[in-house]
């Protein structure tokens, strides 16, 4: 059970509340726990992803270690911009995907 950090920005009060009651804030909007569990790590982020589809101008960015993944870590986003974590030898890389441009 390694450490989940969670990040918020511009999220309504109800939000943060739940966030604190499972996780420590130690900076406004971050959330940490040392030991989450896999089951309670997939219910907070089904009741964030359940409630965000009311919120507009926000995101929330969960990150927590998974040994399936090349990079050793998960990420989840809700919002913008999504991210995905890669390793470019050996160097873990947060990549955006690129805008589309419509002429």
């Amino acid at each position: 059970m390694p450490m989940t950090v969670v990040v918020t920005r511009n999220v309504p009060d109800r939000f943060r509340g739940f966030l604190a009651s499972c996780l420590l804030e130690v900076s406004p909007g971050v959330y940490t726990h040392p030991r989450l569990s896999r089951a309670v790590r997939e219910r907070v982020w089904t009741v964030l992803e359940g409630w965000f589809a009311e919120v507009d101008g926000a995101s929330i960015v969960m990150v927590h270690a998974d040994g399936g993944e090349d990079t050793g870590q998960a990420i989840r986003v809700l919002g913008e911009p999504p991210r995905t974590l890669v390793d470019a030898d050996g160097v873990i890389l947060s990549r955006m995907p690129r805008p589309t441009i419509s002429w």
